[in-house]
């Protein structure tokens, strides 16, 4: 398998990949809308609301802190989760950017 040459994108664009690629699972969207639903930090356990075992739902927490998208803090054995508001507002900005693309024409091919 070949190695996808990041270095030739800009920050901006790699950026966004890895964060659309955190954001393409249904259990990580999911998660994220608990999250948002929740207003406030989740320390609870995510597995009885979403029906997914806690190993999954801990996998699916870990993809979406390394994309930067939660932000997390361990008290013991409880770990709280909630949106990371920066990487939350960049992702919303380089999205609007992106989809208020110029309209495309019909007919092009």
């Amino acid at each position: 398998m070949g190695l996808t040459k990041t270095e030739i994108f800009t920050e901006e664009q790699n950026r966004l990949a890895v964060m659309l690629k955190a954001l393409a699972h249904p259990a990580r969207i999911a998660i994220l809308q608990q999250i948002i639903n929740a207003n406030a930090c989740i320390c609870g356990d995510l597995s009885v609301e979403l029906g997914l075992a806690q190993a999954t739902i801990s996998q699916h927490l870990k993809e979406l802190k390394t994309a930067g998208l939660i932000q997390g803090t361990i008290e013991g054995v409880s770990v709280c989760y909630c949106i990371e508001p920066k990487a939350w507002a960049l992702l919303k900005a380089q999205l609007t950017g992106f989809l208020n693309s110029p309209d495309l024409q019909p007919g092009c091919c």
